[in-house]
């Protein structure tokens, strides 16, 4: 009965397969056939017209005004995010673009056969739960009120008072429209995804366009100076810097899931380098000025967009122009998330998110940015290690079969499945960060040195933690370095753990084995 269970779930497997179903082998999970390399450069583009023109950079914007910044200096912080952002971009995703695999697999050449799912469990489980809860907004606290004010007593809250019914049940709403989207396979996701980015766009011309005519300019905010948290401009300017790093550093730690789709080498590149940029600051500057200009035209600061169209919508009286404007605006935010994934394992992370109660991030702008810049804590150090592994210790060589034999005979087995070397880099890189993470947690108003250091949280992280790599890999060489190849070679077959070994032997690559049997 058990046996028969099992199977029915497996995961289906091609009619044509030179893999096996295992614990390491899938058919997402080998490197990409050419028949499923579908993304040219404009696929690209955009999908960063999704990943850059979203809800997140929005908010990113509209929150720099609530904490004290500038317009000026928050477009400033903006910029100089945008590009470091398509920077790591291009970094994270060359594995994926040579070697055709996804975050999960190259995971496992850095932090060994079983240690990989520490970065990937961590990468997603709180960042899903946040969009799902903006998608939920959209769905039913404003889409669906837009059409019917009657339809839900918005004041009714839970959790303390931090989640509206309305918001959770749109959330439950979003969940079964999202779960419907995962049957569409990630490589032909180009069609939904232009769709979303025009709705998405329409909601953004459409917030501009009201707000400037309205406010007849670009609002009151731009002309009056700034009041930033503790009266320091730079180090409020390197916190905004810190929060965009943090947003967008699941997806450029990630890109690799996105860039193994490409038809060609350097597809992803321009894209990475140019639209990643471009869409994150175009739409967190709109962010910017929409609030600057409700805060002329409603009288209040209002950072999250779906607060903002329910109060538009309150302020017009409710009437028929006001929903339908409010209800185009919300369906163009609730087909712009993001988080979108191979389909089992997007499930679970569904799930998961659900769990992380996101709706406690957003209470205010200052709670809402620590937590982005909490998410830099983590993911910078993972950033730093696989950065210095792939690119500098093993010079963009591995042994690509290897990443596919979940035992000893694995160049990547290390200590038991996992890499001491990985693990102790990512402590000495969030250390620095942790402590000045924790007492702006405890305590909003508390300012000292610690403080400044998680200001800087993704910088301090990927630069400590790439140093601490190297220098650990320096005195204790890890095994098999310079072994393998700078492409995927495409007459290899992945997931047989005999035809792996006997290809081992077959090229007379013995030094690697004595190496790790020392290491082991």
């Amino acid at each position: 009965m058990t046996q028969r269970f099992l199977r029915r779930i497996e995961v289906p497997i091609d009619a044509d397969a030179t893999y096996k179903n295992d614990h390491w082998t899938n058919r997402d999970l080998i490197p990409m056939p050419v028949e499923r390399r579908t993304y040219a450069i404009w696929s690209y583009f955009i999908y960063w017209c999704i990943s850059g023109m979203c809800i997140s950079a929005y908010t990113t914007g509209s929150t720099l005004l609530a904490y004290g910044l500038t317009p000026q200096q928050a477009i400033g912080a903006l910029v100089i995010g945008g590009f470091c952002t398509g920077l790591l971009s291009v970094a994270c995703g060359w594995m994926g673009e040579r070697h055709h695999i996804g975050f999960t697999v190259s995971s496992r050449f850095t932090w060994g056969m079983r240690g990989a799912y520490f970065p990937v469990l961590i990468r997603t489980f709180t960042w899903d739960g946040l969009q799902a809860y903006w998608g939920g907004q959209g769905t039913y606290g404003t889409t669906l009120i837009a059409l019917l004010t009657t339809i839900f007593n918005r004041d009714q809250t839970l959790a303390g008072g931090v989640l509206y019914t309305k918001d959770l049940i749109g959330m439950i709403i979003y969940y079964i429209f999202f779960i419907a989207i995962m049957r569409i396979p990630p490589e032909r996701l180009q069609k939904p995804f232009i769709v979303s980015s025009i709705l998405f766009g329409g909601t953004l011309i459409g917030l501009l366009a009201w707000g400037v005519s309205n406010a007849h300019g670009s609002g009151t905010l731009f002309k009056e100076p700034g009041n930033p948290a503790h009266g320091s401009i730079g180090w409020s300017m390197m916190f905004a810097i810190t929060s965009v790093l943090g947003a967008w550093g699941g997806g450029t730690l990630g890109q690799s899931d996105w860039t193994r789709y490409a038809n060609r080498p350097y597809a992803p590149t321009l894209s990475q380098m140019v639209a990643a940029p471009v869409t994150i600051i175009v739409t967190a500057v709109v962010g910017i000025v929409v609030t600057s200009c409700g805060d002329q035209i409603l009288g209040e600061v209002i950072w999250q967009p779906f607060s903002l169209l329910a109060r538009i919508q309150d302020f017009y009286g409710g009437s028929p122009r006001a929903r339908a404007g409010v209800f185009f605006a919300g369906l163009g935010c609730v087909c712009a998330q993001k988080y979108l994934n191979i389909r089992r394992g997007a499930y679970v992370l569904a799930a998961l998110g659900m769990l992380s109660n996101p709706w406690q991030y957003l209470s205010n702008a200052s709670t809402f940015l620590t937590v982005l810049s909490g998410f830099g804590i983590f993911l910078a150090p993972f950033t730093g290690v696989m950065l210095a592994d792939y690119l500098v210790v093993r010079r963009c060589v591995i042994k690509l079969e290897d990443c596919y034999v979940g035992d000893s005979t694995s160049l990547y087995w290390y200590w038991h499945g996992f890499h001491w070397r990985a693990l102790l880099a990512w402590v000495i890189g969030v250390f620095p960060t942790m402590p000045g993470f924790i007492m702006s947690v405890r305590d909003a108003t508390a300012y000292n040195s610690w403080i400044r250091i998680f200001n800087i949280a993704f910088f301090v992280g990927l630069a400590v933690s790439f140093a601490a790599f190297w220098l650990i890999c320096i005195i204790t060489p890890p095994p098999g370095v310079g072994v393998g190849l700078t492409y995927h070679d495409e007459t290899r077959a992945f997931g047989d753990r005999e035809e792996a070994s006997s290809s081992r032997a077959s090229t007379g690559d013995e030094k690697h084995v004595e190496v790790e049997e020392k290491e082991v």
